[in-house]
């Protein structure tokens, strides 16, 4: 595999932003791709320096990007630039016209973890036609309920949501995109993944019943661990192989 730190000028954001790149060095493309996301206080180096992602990565003919949204929650933030926008529509682009990479939906998978988690929720929800499979871990599904239990949020979540008020019914609340996937389209395969020590458990079992009567592929997976690098690095691998197996089912 060869890894790859690059810079971007974006006209969604207005300013140039990092992004990491997993490639492989087999010249076999169009490779599948996976948009790997951040959580709240990494950045897009941190998949790479907390976990043997590389290595992992190097038994599968995939292509990964770790795009940088520092602590904007995948929005187009209420106070700030439109990193959602970035990520969902000029981020892909700008990553085909550089790499050997499938445009195909059947081909694209997001992944990512804690605030990544929500995001890639979130990225394949608003648009599920566009997406092979999402898998989130240790997912902030809820952001309305954290935001409710600890007001100190409030540094973090205005400058993204705006308000509480604003937030519930949004394009930003993952139970109101829900509610707007209709279950005649083809629909994304679903891996949730969450840690039963997790402080996040309790809300990735709340969602887990709302996608069950949504999403026919879906599983979901708990198992000891709590809401760190030790459970997902463990973790990654069981994505990595899920998208193999999505995949390969898909062109079957």
């Amino acid at each position: 595999m060869s890894v790859i730190s690059g810079q971007i000028n974006s006209s969604e954001l207005g300013f140039t932003i990092s992004y990491k790149a997993i490639l492989p060095e087999e010249q076999t493309g169009p490779y599948p791709i996976l948009y790997l996301l951040h959580g709240l206080s990494d950045d897009d180096s941190s998949w790479l320096y907390n976990s043997s992602i590389a290595r992992y990565a190097s038994k599968y003919n995939l292509a990964i990007f770790m795009p940088q949204v520092h602590v904007s929650y995948y929005t187009d933030m209420h106070m700030g630039p439109n990193y959602w926008s970035f990520l969902t529509k000029e981020f892909p682009q700008k990553m085909k016209n550089s790499f050997n990479i499938s445009g195909k939906s059947e081909d694209t998978f997001i992944a990512g973890l804690s605030m990544g988690g929500y995001g890639a929720m979130k990225w394949g929800l608003t648009y599920p036609n566009d997406v092979a499979g999402i898998a989130a871990l240790s997912a902030a599904v809820d952001p309305y309920r954290i935001w409710q239990d600890d007001p100190g949020r409030d540094k973090i979540f205005k400058p993204a949501f705006g308000s509480k008020e604003s937030f519930i019914g949004s394009e930003n609340d993952l139970y109101a995109l829900l509610k707007q996937v209709k279950k005649e389209n083809t629909q994304p395969s679903i891996l949730q993944i969450c840690g039963t020590e997790d402080f996040l458990y309790a809300d990735n079992l709340k969602f887990k019943e709302a996608l069950q009567e949504k999403f026919s592929n879906y599983t979901f997976i708990e198992k000891p661990g709590d809401h760190d690098w030790t459970f997902w690095d463990q973790e990654i691998q069981v994505i990595l192989k899920w998208i193999q197996e999505v995949t390969t089912k898909k062109r079957s």
